[in-house]
């Protein structure tokens, strides 16, 4: 599977310094003259440049692919309580799933296929050379909820082709996500304001989250490839474990960065995200985790799959099973790999153990050991999740437990633990946690004489800010490592 490549990101100096600037500016420009109906307009044609400058030849399939589900969503509409909508909804999002497939799946599938064949003596299937168009799986879930949720009259089909295109596009959301439904945006897609606290807000969310990207998920990066890059006859206890950590805080500060830095452009232009990430690493239960991680994609599988299928509503038996074909295809989606459908498996196979009982006993463990459990069983996963191969996963599982002896290296700990990842590691555990939330919180509380840290909080704030913003920008003009993992989604 090859990918295309991504020119312009929320952390790259052309969309910093020039995209975003100009857009804005062009924006409030159309705002102050009253053309309102026009900024939709504009905000359309930017986020098409925008994935254009990545996307390339695939901006075509985007743009056929909203066409498709807009012509879809309103012939559904109309069609509502007929057999006709029943399969114009089945057409519409197996034309959705049929264009993952080919473009995600084909090559995953063709390899095991040949598999199969060369242990049968049988010939075997080219694999195609497929190239994985950017944010394809972020589009194909937000065109599916939309068809979806038109057909069970929690929205209405938009009738106007902008509006509708600039939800399925817009630029915040589109390559990275997080997922969001048309019901939730239906109305702000005509009517919505900027002020100058919502837009203040804004700001503040994608400096945190540019933060994060940057100075965190990036640093800790660069030592979690280069480890999990090594042969498992080269890893000790103390190399496999570094890796794991640093690819447990790399793969948080990344996703929740990029979901603060798309909330916080939202706020820019006065729409409205939820919440994605809610510090999932002080989870004390599988279950709780998966509430606080990702929680538009983990909303997206319940809603759109897990009910389907039964939900709560069906016997224990088939409860189990659909929480495993859940979290089976909720690997798969990550990647087309083992590696990601084990990561799956092993999220439900969990899921599954908690509900058979063993969240009662969880219930009974001292709140440190639930704590310990749950980010245990989540650090285990990520190796499977970040590993090439399944025999890499297992290498660097047996060294996290210390059953692979390693050859002498010149390479220690040391060489990968260097001052700036240990900085990074030790603000990326504290920022696992609501701390800062929590000592805001408790400055801002009034006294019997009125409030007395709240400017000091705000000042505090506003310094941080700067102080993160300016050090994201010298290494952007840097050029620093900054490696985009949404490549395979």
């Amino acid at each position: 599977m090859r990918y295309d490549r991504v020119r312009v990101l929320f952390t790259e100096p052309t969309f910093l310094f020039v995209f975003l600037p100009v857009l804005l500016a062009l924006y409030f420009l159309l705002d102050l003259l009253g053309s309102r109906r026009h900024r939709n307009v504009l905000l359309a044609l930017a986020s098409v440049v925008f994935y254009a400058s990545g996307g390339g030849v695939f901006t075509w399939l985007m743009l056929g692919s909203i066409g498709v589900n807009y012509a879809a969503a309103i012939a559904i509409d109309r069609a509502r309580g007929t057999p006709a909508a029943v399969r114009l909804l089945a057409l519409t999002v197996g034309a959705n799933l049929l264009s993952l497939g080919i473009f995600k799946y084909a090559g995953f599938l063709t390899a095991n296929l040949n598999a199969g064949l060369h242990a049968l003596g049988a010939a075997e299937l080219p694999v195609p050379a497929v190239v994985l168009p950017i944010g394809i799986s972020f589009f194909t879930f937000h065109a599916i909820s939309y068809v979806v949720d038109v057909y069970r009259r929690d929205a209405v089909a938009q009738k106007g082709p902008v509006e509708a295109a600039l939800y399925l596009l817009l630029f915040p959301q589109l390559i990275a996500g997080p997922i969001v439904r048309y019901r939730d945006i239906a109305t702000q897609l005509t009517s919505r304001v900027v002020d100058l606290d919502g837009f203040a807000t804004g700001i503040r969310r994608f400096v945190l989250g540019l933060g994060k990207k940057m100075l965190l998920a990036n640093i800790v990066a660069r030592p979690a490839d280069l480890l999990f890059a090594l042969p498992p006859s080269e890893l000790t206890a103390a190399h496999a474990w570094l890796a794991a950590g640093c690819y447990t805080l790399q793969i948080y500060f990344d996703f929740s960065g990029y979901s603060d830095m798309a909330i916080g452009l939202a706020h820019m232009f006065g729409f409205r995200f939820k919440e994605n990430f809610t510090y999932p690493y002080v989870a004390q239960s599988i279950q709780e985790f998966w509430r606080r991680w990702h929680i538009s994609l983990s909303a997206w599988f319940r809603d759109y799959l897990y009910v389907p299928l039964g939900g709560n509503r069906v016997a224990p038996r088939r409860v189990y099973l659909n929480l495993v074909t859940v979290f089976f295809l909720c690997g798969l989606w990550h990647g087309a790999s083992w590696t990601f459908v084990v990561w799956g498996l092993y999220h439900g196979a969990f899921l599954v153990i908690e509900r058979l009982g063993w969240s009662t006993v969880l219930s009974s463990l001292p709140r440190p050991a639930r704590h310990v459990y749950a980010l245990l069983v989540v650090v285990v996963g990520w190796v499977f999740f970040r590993a090439d191969t399944l025999s890499g996963a297992a290498g660097m599982l047996r060294a996290m437990a210390g059953f692979s002896p390693a050859l002498p290296t010149a390479y220690g700990v040391g060489w990968y633990l260097t001052p700036e990842v240990a900085l990074a590691m030790a603000a990326g555990v504290a920022g696992s946690a609501p701390v800062w939330p929590l000592i805001a919180a408790r400055l801002a509380r009034p006294s019997a004489d009125g409030p007395r840290f709240g400017p000091l909080t705000s000042v505090l704030t506003f310094a941080a800010l700067a102080a993160v913003f300016a050090g994201c920008a010298m290494l952007i003009a840097a050029h620093t490592y900054n490696p985009f993992i949404y490549f395979r989604f």
